[in-house]
């Protein structure tokens, strides 16, 4: 699973989600790239299941880049516990995807079995995505 190494500081503010994705916008590495259509957060391991499901569908031929990194921590409270004494401890790390963002690049295989493990991908991802290509 991807999380940072060391943090300046531990927990951190909800904060707001809004804008398109004016970095990390356009294919950088690979030939086809799965692109994200909606915003939301995507928690670090909704990436590893889907990198899995590429790798298993493309048999671990070609490469693969992996354009998003879950650098916010979320915190959230025990069950049953009662509102107050402060804030939670940190559960897992998230990466903010906007409207526009690559989140995977792919090079070395065919289209057919691009658009296949990227539609497998795009089943463990929370936000809706598109397939596009370096066209």
């Amino acid at each position: 699973m991807l999380l940072p190494k060391k943090v300046k500081f531990r927990k951190q503010m909800r904060g707001t989600n809004t804008g398109i994705a004016t970095r990390g916008n356009s294919i950088s590495f690979g030939e086809y790239a799965l692109k994200a259509v909606e915003r939301g957060l995507v928690t670090s391991r909704q990436i590893e299941a889907a990198r899995k499901a590429i790798s298993h569908k493309t048999k671990r031929s070609g490469k693969l880049w992996i354009r998003i990194f879950p650098h916010k921590p979320i915190s959230k409270k025990p069950q049953e516990t009662r509102m107050g004494s402060g804030k939670s401890p940190v559960d897992h790390y998230a990466a903010i995807v906007k409207p526009g963002r690559i989140i995977f690049e792919i090079s070395g295989v065919t289209e057919d079995i691009a658009k296949k493990a990227f539609r497998r991908a795009s089943d463990k991802l929370p936000v809706a995505t598109k397939f596009i290509s370096n066209d």
